[in-house]
């Protein structure tokens, strides 16, 4: 005989678990926590037998002699009992009014259409756009491909199984996972009841991950894939609380069973079924749906727990509510001006800010999105051929050093005229932009109409001499270029700072790319170039509802355009503040509402004619306050510039520029050795039939190399050290965005830095 304590059902508001009104008599359904769970009262005893999964062929429904209580135990289930309660009793259920409208006692005829949580989109979205596929998820098992209505119909599914396994509104709950279809369904059905999702990738170290759980004080776990979380299960298990466990990929038999022995587990599946029968039950009886007092969730309530990325010390929780990213989502259209039928290819993180906001608002839109990894980029850019690809930097710097790599491979005669041709092409549109007004300046003095006049003429002229070769290298080269790429109407960057020489590079082949700027704490977008308005250099104006102004560091006055300081921005995208964090909250937002960026930017001055006639009230990020380099002459220096001069070298990978209270500055290099190689034996430095380069020769080619990109920089860099290592995600020397952890590089190489100063 195998003994369980069962305790009846009490109240929703004294109960651990959610119970929901599903039927003509009030059936409550309630997984327990397992076999063994003790609770206070009414003790009875099964027999082990009736436990079996092989020895239950269906259902078994048995009722004790407890008025209005029957237990049902699911077959193939491990621990699973359900209990059905005929107690009257209200339940309190907070919903998404215009998602879940048909289980509103009025059906929702009551609701209004406008948005009042994220969760509505897809109400919208499934009635325009039903039939039409919505995402396509080809790199896990099972492949996945969903229309918008077979999308709405999992939310609401996945939603509901999260009330029947026990959430409630406005607990969080941790979703530790990477970029898929089913990341989108948990992240969109968690929110959907009322909770708070507390979200983050497989990359981020053990430790992080822990420290996001409890911190957040999640409930439950909602994770990728059994591999994943057996990773994480040692120290979890000992660590940290957890209710529950939900697998959105792979089967439970995979778990490490020592450590989840005593955990109740859920597969997505799982949760999908038990959402769908409960919301059937409802759906058909209409005493069910009249039990129940409906919560609607607020514009206001928190919809997500994002925590920072990290560049240093511990991430913080930035509390991002429901009118925050519906913000996001009703702004964007203006920047992607994007249609139904348009195709996206997804790589950043889905939990990222950046990748979440512009997710949801091309689904309002009738995008199809295709998800995808670093492995694939290259095929599915050429096999997808998508319109838009939204990403970080690294991603446009890779594609960029594609390209070049392929043009360097190629016989002379086609390495002579590519190259000819990108140089004739960079020469126009750096004319053309001057013409068109789209040369932005700091300087606030506006030439006279007469120079304006003659100076646009003289680029407009050249510009024509330039055009038929511009017009060629099109036909030549480019097009084989966008048949690689796809990318047929713009890549959207942004997460990190675009390098100058990028930006020009895919101009001058004919491939727009928007940068924007943004934070989590923005939820995330502040300002993006637009593509009538495309000025190179900038991060483009605010987007609607945002307002800029840059301060003096020191004294907090508002500087005038043009003026270099510390960026603020204010708008309803703005967050609620940092999670658990008053302090920071008081650092970061003012009384105002205005929240320090911590970078430092500029406002471009308005001109009424001229070469930047068109770019007043862009704005220019130039790096991060706390990033600044500060010599022991007194010296300021911004690293970013010189980085961003040094990468264009194909023989260096990574570099961090470091130097604080030194004489000069220095920098940690990480190499890309072939090409080192190869140029070390195109220089005679070595033999040609050389396998490896010694360290004295290899540091002395690669500052050779340093001094020839960056001599036109303020700075110029002295000692350097090169490494072996690149920094990875994995090291933790890189956020998962892929933006490099400087302090943690200055940390880990401490005395190697140290001793280039000796």
């Amino acid at each position: 005989m195998l003994g369980t304590s069962i305790n009846p059902i009490k109240t929703a508001s004294s109960s651990s678990f959610s119970y929901c009104c599903s039927s003509p008599c009030q059936k409550r359904m309630a997984t327990l926590l397992s076999l063994t769970s003790s609770f206070d009262n009414y003790n009875y005893s099964l027999h082990s037998t009736l436990f079996s999964p092989s020895k239950l062929p269906c259902p078994i429904t048995f009722a004790p002699n407890l008025p209005g209580l029957r237990f049902r135990v699911s077959p193939g289930s491990k621990s699973r009992v359900f209990c059905e309660s005929k107690t009257q009793e209200e339940q309190i259920r907070r919903c998404s009014p215009l998602l879940e409208k048909e289980s509103l006692p009025s059906n929702g005829a009551l609701v209004s259409d406008e948005w009042k949580a994220v969760p509505d989109i897809w109400s919208s979205s499934a009635e325009k756009y039903g039939d039409q596929v919505a995402v396509v998820d080809p790199y896990h098992d099972p492949p996945s491909t969903m229309t918008y209505k077979q999308l709405e119909q999992e939310i609401l599914d996945f939603t509901e199984g999260l009330r029947v396994i026990g959430v409630k509104p406005e607990e969080k709950v941790a979703l530790f996972a990477d970029n898929s279809c089913r990341w989108l369904v948990a992240d969109q059905g968690i929110m959907a009841m009322g909770a708070i999702n507390v979200v983050r990738g497989s990359r981020s170290a053990v430790e992080e991950l822990l420290h996001i759980y409890n911190h957040s004080e999640s409930a439950g776990l909602v994770v990728d894939n059994p591999e994943f979380f057996n990773h994480l299960a040692g120290t979890f298990c000992s660590k940290a609380t957890m209710r529950f466990i939900v697998l959105l990929w792979g089967e439970k038999s995979c778990l490490a069973s020592d450590e989840t022995q005593d955990l109740p587990i859920f597969s997505y599946k799982e949760i999908i079924e038990l959402g769908r029968e409960s919301r059937a039950s409802r759906i058909n009886s209409h005493d069910a749906r009249q039990g129940c007092k409906y919560n609607i969730i607020g514009s206001e309530d928190i919809a997500t727990i994002v925590y920072t990325s990290g560049t240093s010390g511990n991430p913080k929780g930035v509390m991002l509510t429901h009118k925050n990213i519906l913000h996001q989502i009703d702004n964007l259209w203006d920047v992607v001006p994007t249609k139904a039928g348009d195709r996206f290819l997804s790589i950043l993180p889905s939990w990222h800010a950046y990748e979440r906001a512009c997710e949801y608002f091309i689904f309002t839109h009738g995008v199809e999105q295709v998800y995808t990894t670093v492995r694939n980029l290259k095929d599915d850019l050429k096999n997808y051929q998508p319109h838009y690809l939204i990403s970080v930097p690294l991603v446009y710097e890779t594609l960029y050093r594609g390209i070049q790599k392929q043009i360097s491979t190629s016989s002379t005669i086609r390495k002579l005229i590519a190259l000819s041709f990108i140089k004739v092409s960079l020469a126009y549109m750096e004319l053309k932009r001057i013409y068109e007004g789209l040369y932005v300046t700091a300087n606030p003095k506006q030439p006279s109409y007469l120079v304006s006049m003659l100076d646009c003429l003289w680029a407009r002229i050249i510009a024509a001499m330039l055009w038929p070769l511009h017009v060629l290298a099109k036909k030549l080269v480019y097009e084989k270029i966008h048949s690689a790429i796809g990318i047929s109407k713009a890549g959207i960057s942004g997460g990190g700072s675009l390098p100058m020489h990028i930006d020009k590079f895919f101009e001058a082949i004919g491939v727009t790319v928007q940068n924007g700027y943004g934070l989590t704490e923005s939820s995330p977008v502040v300002a993006v170039r637009r593509p009538y308005c495309n000025v190179l250099g900038s991060v483009g104006h605010p987007i609607q509802h945002t307002e800029f102004e840059v301060v003096d560091s020191e004294t907090g006055e508002v500087l005038p355009p043009g003026s270099k300081g510390i960026v603020k921005v204010r708008g309803p995208q703005v967050m609620k503040g940092y999670f658990k964090n008053p302090l920071a909250t008081k650092q970061a937002l003012d009384d105002d509402g205005w929240l320090d960026t911590g970078d430092i930017g500029w406002i471009a001055p308005h001109h009424s004619a001229g070469r930047s006639r068109r770019c007043g009230g862009v704005i220019v990020i130039e790096g991060r306050a706390k990033d600044t380099i500060v010599l022991s002459s007194g010296e300021n220096v911004e690293p970013l510039e010189i980085e961003e001069a040094a990468m264009r070298s194909s023989l260096i990978q990574q570099i961090v520029v470091v130097g604080q209270d030194q004489r000069r500055l220095g920098a940690v290099i990480v190499p890309n050795k072939d090409e080192v190689l190869q140029a070390a034996k195109n220089s005679s430095i070595v033999d040609p039939d050389a396998a490896d380069l010694g360290r004295d020769k290899m540091t002395g080619l690669l500052y050779e190399e340093l001094s020839k990109w960056t001599s036109k920089c303020s700075f110029q860099v002295g000692p350097i050290l090169v490494v072996d290592e690149p920094f990875t995600i994995d090291s933790g020397l890189m956020t998962p965005t892929m933006k490099i952890r400087r302090d943690r590089v200055l940390a880990q190489y401490k005395e190697e830095i140290a001793n280039l100063y000796k």
